[in-house]
């Protein structure tokens, strides 16, 4: 199928992108404030009952959250959300739109965690604080009028690589998981994948710009906590939904990693979005695929949920 209209629409009223900044600095701040600037298409915020910024420890001093809470009474199911952005250039104000969206269809708490970032703080880095987050919101969901036995993890590109370890991570320590929500996720460190080849130009990510991210991240490709897909045992774990796009570089890893999960016996759904590039769930205010994609995993978390400590 031909990229979705909407999408095609904003491709053909954007100008060529210019080179990237010889200067590494230099591209990462515009990187950054670009990405930021991708909240506009996240639509108008939902109701909630609360948003609160707040920071729970880590391995190398206080992690940053923010906490939405929905409305009505809890204790309420919990989302630990980690952002993407290539482990680099995302932040919990990048996702916001995504993560109030999440907590507000979902009918629970979802706590958006703001790891650290490459290149300053490279691997094992954001997985060290995604873990402490999970962990800790697992040991204090009560705090945050939270349901621990209703616990589910979600993220997208490098979050959803961050939400897959922290799977395998739930599964290893005996923590309860309902579900894992991988959006488009980066699974594997390593090369070779055609969807690289055939969107290599994009739109939204490019061949070019998905190995810059990796340099930043600067990860062993056979360590599992880069590369889950590589990791020994994928048997166990909860439940995954996997989103992909067909225009997206990263479409034949989340293809491969649900296959992976599948061949492990873990349950999982795929659904790969025919019309789609990268990043298109951030992109809730204008796009319909986008509001199907999140009413799908509103659906997934609420039927995981309901079958979660019961």
């Amino acid at each position: 199928m031909a990229l979705d209209p909407i999408i095609q629409a904003i491709v053909d009223g954007t100008p060529p992108a210019a080179e990237p900044p010889a200067d590494n600095a230099v591209r990462l701040q515009q990187s950054r404030d670009g990405y930021l600037m991708l909240r506009a298409a996240g639509g108008e915020d939902p109701p909630l009952a609360s948003v609160v910024d707040r920071t729970i420890p880590g391995p190398a001093g206080d992690v940053p959250v923010r906490v939405y809470t929905p409305e009505g009474s809890g204790p309420f199911p919990v989302v630990v959300y980690f952002h993407g952005g290539g482990w680099t250039i995302g932040s919990i104000d990048s996702h916001d739109p995504v993560t109030r969206r999440m907590a507000a269809e979902a009918g629970a708490v979802v706590v958006s965690v703001e790891y650290r970032l490459a290149p300053e703080h490279p691997f094992p880095a954001a997985v060290d604080d995604s873990l402490a987050a999970f962990d800790w919101v697992f040991a204090n969901a009560a705090e945050l009028n939270g349901d621990p036995s209703k616990l589910a993890v979600a993220g997208d590109s490098a979050g959803g690589n961050l939400a897959a370890v922290a799977a395998i991570h739930a599964r290893d320590t005996g923590t309860p998981l309902a579900a894992q929500i991988l959006i488009y996720p980066s699974v594997d460190q390593r090369e070779g994948y055609a969807s690289y080849d055939e969107n290599e130009a994009g739109p939204f990510l490019t061949k070019e710009t998905m190995v810059w991210f990796k340099a930043q991240y600067a990860a062993d490709p056979l360590d599992w906590r880069a590369s889950p897909i590589v990791a020994e045992d994928l048997s166990r774990l909860a439940p995954a939904l996997v989103i992909t796009g067909q225009y997206d570089p990263l479409r034949d890893e989340g293809k491969a990693y649900a296959a992976a999960l599948e061949e492990a016996g873990t349950p999982v759904t795929l659904h790969n979005y025919e019309t789609m590039p990268h990043v298109f769930v951030q992109m809730w205010g204008v796009l319909p695929a986008a509001k199907e994609c999140m009413t799908e995993i509103a659906e997934t978390l609420k039927k995981a949920f309901a079958v979660s400590g019961s």
